[in-house]
């Protein structure tokens, strides 16, 4: 069972020597789950997995192949690719969150998932902000809104505006890395 204060990685590779080494990088900050297969692979997927890393190249089911089954059962955690495969025109409608090119140190793996978990930080906050701006919007139109007195309306208000300084925050550290690299790119 997963540790409430440890995010869970899973690593899917059907090289055993490169999944063991990429758990002893990411052990020690994160709980893992490996697989090297397409079955044993999506076997682990459940709730809690934070963030996945998929080789692409697996015998029998590849990566491409277990990230649209992960995708197809609803589960929305990053994904990044970890691959040897150069990406082309294929990556273009596959739903990962990130691309990195093997070889892959400890530096750039501990970095890829630390982004992807800002990355889900940021999307959870970012949709609860909307939900509740959807919410005030909804009492503000309402006829029996009896103005901003209401300890409800209140309790919304002072969480979007904590929310909006977090997401603030979170899109500034997202920008000082790849999130700037994307930036220049447009």
């Amino acid at each position: 069972m997963a540790s409430p204060d440890r995010a869970t990685v899973l690593i899917v590779d059907d090289e055993p020597p490169l999944v063991e080494l990429f758990e002893q990088y990411l052990k020690d900050e994160y709980e893992t789950r490996t697989a090297t297969d397409g079955e044993a692979a999506l076997a682990q997927v459940d709730g809690d997995v934070d963030v996945a890393l998929l080789d692409r190249r697996i015998p029998g089911m590849t990566g491409d192949e277990i990230l649209e089954a992960i995708r197809e059962r609803g589960y929305q955690f990053p994904i990044a690719m970890i691959t040897a495969v150069n990406p082309g025109a294929d990556i273009v409608d596959m739903p990962f969150d990130d691309y990195v090119t093997k070889p892959v140190d400890r530096a750039k793996l501990t970095d890829v998932v630390s982004l992807l978990l800002e990355r889900k930080d940021y999307d959870e906050k970012s949709r609860e902000f909307f939900q509740l701006a959807t919410k005030r919007a909804a009492l503000e139109a309402s006829p029996s809104f009896d103005g901003e007195n209401r300890a409800e309306y209140r309790a919304i208000t002072r969480r979007m505006k904590e929310l909006k300084s977090s997401l603030t925050e979170s899109l500034e550290s997202l920008s000082d890395g790849d999130m700037k690299d994307a930036y220049r790119m447009l």
